[in-house]
């Protein structure tokens, strides 16, 4: 994907390079739902997709998340787990943020250097 893509909020259906299976993606691209993100919840059947966005917390979260920092391609350019009350460091490249149950990236694929696509 190049140039700049206009991102409406809804679902998706997130899909890994080189995996078949897609993952059921929540689309947060207004500031309420970016706000909101995770809080509140026990945890998320697939993933969130935060955009635009380079940097996340975990203050005031219930559960373990896994964190991938996605360029303005969607290619990922890190992946971490964030423990609940911690403090993201913002990513310069990153233009959007994944965010999942912890673990749940690893058994997707995604590691830095894959490219994503969400439909």
């Amino acid at each position: 994907m190049s140039g700049r893509r206009q991102w409406r909020g809804g679902t998706g259906t997130l899909t890994v390079a080189g995996h078949n299976s897609g993952v059921p993606v929540e689309i947060a691209a207004t500031y309420g739902p970016r706000r909101r993100g995770l809080l509140g919840r026990d945890g998320i059947a697939g993933a969130i997709l935060l955009t635009p966005c380079n940097s996340v917390h975990t203050f005031r979260m219930r559960f373990t998340i896994d964190v991938a920092y996605l360029d303005k391609e969607l290619r990922v350019v890190e992946v971490h787990t964030m423990k609940p009350g911690r403090l993201g460091l913002p990513r310069l490249r990153a233009r959007h943020v994944l965010e999942a149950e912890a673990g749940a990236m690893a058994g997707w694929g995604l590691v830095p250097g894959v490219l994503v696509t969400v439909n």
